[in-house]
This record gives C-alpha cells, sequence and structure tokens, in this order.
C-alpha cells in the first residue's frame, strides 16, 4: 500500500511540473501567436471548426501509418519512429512524461484523440530540429502549425489574465462579451464549456485538459468518450 501511495504522489509531483511548463508555454506563446487578439466571440472559434476537422484527418492517417501492428494504438516505439519522422524532438524521459501524461483511460496505448493531444504537447514543448530538412510527405510542419497553432490561440483568447491557465471567471466573460451581443453564449451554455474543461472541479483549467475538450467541441470521433471516462 505504502508503494502505490509513492507511486501515486511521484505521479502527480510529475503531471504537476509538466502542468507548470504548459503554464509557462502559454505565457510565452503570447508573444508569438497574434492571431489570438483577432478573436471575438464563440461564433468567431467554431469558424475554425471546418478548418480543424481537415486537419484531424490529414493526423488520423498518420496515427493509422505508423500504428505498425493495426490495433487501434500508438506504443512508445511506435511513437518515437512517427516523432523522428515529423522531426519534433524531445528528451526521452520527456517523451515517455508525457506519453504516460495523455494515456487517459490507462490503456498503456495511446488512442487517437490521446494521440492528438499527445502531439500538440509535443509539438509545444519541442523545437524542430536543425540537423534535418526532410519532412513527412503526409504531415510536415506546417501541416502541424496550421493544426495547433489556431488552437494555442482559442486558449490565449480565453485566458485574459495571461498566466497560462483559464479560470472561470473570464471564460464566461469572454463568451459572454457584451461588445458582440448577437454573438453572446447563453450562460448555460458557457458554464457547460467551462465544466467540460474542468476536470478537477477546481476553478481553473490547464492547457491539456482544454485541449480534450476542444477535440470534443469540434467534433473529433469518439471525443466524448475520453471526456465522461
Amino acid at each position: 500500500m505504502l508503494c502505490c501511495c509513492v507511486n501515486s504522489e511521484n505521479n502527480n509531483k510529475k503531471y504537476a511540473e509538466l502542468d507548470a511548463k504548459l503554464a509557462r508555454k502559454m505565457v510565452e506563446s503570447r508573444k508569438i501567436y497574434p492571431g489570438h487578439r483577432r478573436l471575438k466571440s464563440m461564433d468567431s472559434i467554431i469558424m475554425k471548426f471546418p478548418q480543424l476537422r481537415e486537419g484531424l484527418r490529414n493526423i488520423r492517417s498518420v496515427f493509422e501509418s505508423f500504428d505498425s501492428d493495426k490495433n487501434g494504438t500508438i506504443d512508445i516505439n511506435e511513437l518515437k519512429k512517427c516523432l523522428k519522422e515529423l522531426n519534433l524532438s524531445l528528451s526521452e524521459e520527456e517523451v515517455k512524461g508525457l506519453y504516460g501524461w495523455c494515456d487517459v483511460d490507462g490503456s498503456k496505448g495511446i488512442q487517437f484523440n490521446e494521440f492528438i493531444v499527445l502531439l500538440c504537447l509535443i509539438y509545444l514543448l519541442s523545437k524542430p530540429s536543425s540537423e534535418s530538412n526532410t519532412e513527412s510527405k503526409e504531415m510536415g510542419p506546417k501541416l502541424v502549425e496550421s493544426i495547433f497553432d489556431p488552437i494555442v490561440e482559442v486558449f490565449l483568447f480565453l485566458d485574459k489574465d495571461g498566466k497560462g491557465k483559464l479560470n472561470k471567471a473570464d471564460v464566461i466573460k469572454t463568451l459572454n462579451n457584451e461588445d458582440y451581443p448577437l454573438e453572446r453564449s447563453p450562460s448555460h451554455v458557457t458554464n457547460m464549456r467551462f465544466e467540460e474543461m474542468d476536470w478537477g472541479r477546481k476553478g481553473k483549467v490547464g492547457f491539456r485538459e482544454f485541449l480534450f475538450a476542444f477535440m470534443s467541441w469540434v467534433g473529433l470521433d469518439d471525443a466524448e468518450d475520453y471526456m465522461t471516462s
């Protein structure tokens, strides 16, 4: 029992460190993602959904191509091959940490929507290697950027205090902007949107929680299974 408790404490500490790293990354990102300033309401976010769905279809083909044993999941070795092909570089320890962090249902394998979240986190936390200019024929850095950069911009749009975390008051106020009365979301809808993100019911949401919820909003196949698991 003691061993389990120690492991749980170590995992919680590891995840807290990753969460803090992502929060810092979001703060830094405000300087390099000016697109969030063009967003005005939930309607302006929804307008991005068709483009994002198309990009996610492309990611699905990549997922299937690296799922070499065709079991519907990506294991750690398959993931390493994928990252090498996409020219994304993180230390082995960081990759393993993110892999475990995104395996929401504990299946010991990354399923498709978990793969999207994992790939986005790695994209944010890594820099393309300068050693090679080769790109995957199916999904090079430009396509990765076209999918994940708009998602980051939505997060930054909702993060009004710029601290790398979403708080309920700011999200509700932002989605009910009085300057755009025709695009305001009903209060029960904005409350529901925030609750979908706030897994721990702490009133604050990190980027990973936001990303899983956002995939459900976009209409990713089977995303709701993970939101309710």
